[in-house]
């Protein structure tokens, strides 16, 4: 299992070294306030029915995070209280849903994470086909496979290959506890400016404007978290 770090850190980490991110849109929020968490994504396509999401709750190991792709339509909710509780009950982490939720109240009562686009009172409009469950799901134009990694938290959520999550993850914890350590020292009195020497990054910059205060904090050997 991986550690869940906030996707704020993790985003930051990618950037610095090099790995692609998948990145759900922005409109796709938590319904209640949700701590990071992390664990291997279950996505399964939704078909107009909950047998395939039942389905896909019956072979997710604990710990994993059920995705489910409903076309981000606006115009039924393809999960509800009883498959958030069962979820909830076979040791899932949380529920990723590319459409709408409903039972909003029983929802915040059981407690597990949910993100989705919205509610809405209507259930699956559609007559379902006859086809075997689709283990894939799409957030918009973000893939999600077996092979990934969920990351959420109230910034949203992030997708990353299994295989390069765990060094996604220990270059997020490291900068997770620079910015630490800097909103402790700023706690104590010593502000931002003068940890990273914003007075000194300035006076260098008039004698050289192309310089950027993250090649001047890198050439001092300090933080550049900022």
């Amino acid at each position: 299992m991986f550690e869940p770090v906030p996707t704020a850190a993790l985003a930051d980490a990618s950037l610095r070294l090099g790995i692609a991110l998948r990145t759900a849109p922005v409109e796709l929020r938590s319904l209640q306030s949700t701590p990071p968490l992390a664990g291997p994504a279950q996505p399964v396509t939704h078909l107009g029915s909950v047998d395939v999401i039942l389905d896909a709750i019956e072979e997710a190991s604990p710990g994993s995070v059920l995705v489910v792709d409903n076309g981000g339509r606006r115009d039924e909710a393809c999960v509800g209280d009883l498959l958030v509780l069962e979820a909830r009950e076979a040791g899932l982490a949380a529920v990723v849903i590319w459409g709408l939720h409903r039972d909003t109240a029983q929802l915040r009562e059981i407690g597990l994470p949910v993100f989705s686009l919205g509610a809405t009172p209507f259930g699956p409009r559609r007559v379902p086909p006859a086809g075997r469950p689709m283990r894939s799901a799409a957030l918009d134009g973000a893939e999600v496979s077996p092979a990934d990694v969920v990351f959420a938290d109230d910034d949203g959520v992030l997708i990353a290959r299994a295989d390069r999550a765990e060094e996604l993850v220990e270059a997020a914890l490291a900068i997770q506890r620079t910015e630490t350590a800097q909103a402790d020292r700023m706690r104590s009195g010593a502000s931002l400016r003068h940890q990273l020497d914003f007075a000194g990054y300035r006076e260098r910059q008039q004698r050289e404007p192309d310089l950027t205060l993250r090649r001047y904090l890198v050439e001092r050997g300090d933080a550049i978290e900022v």
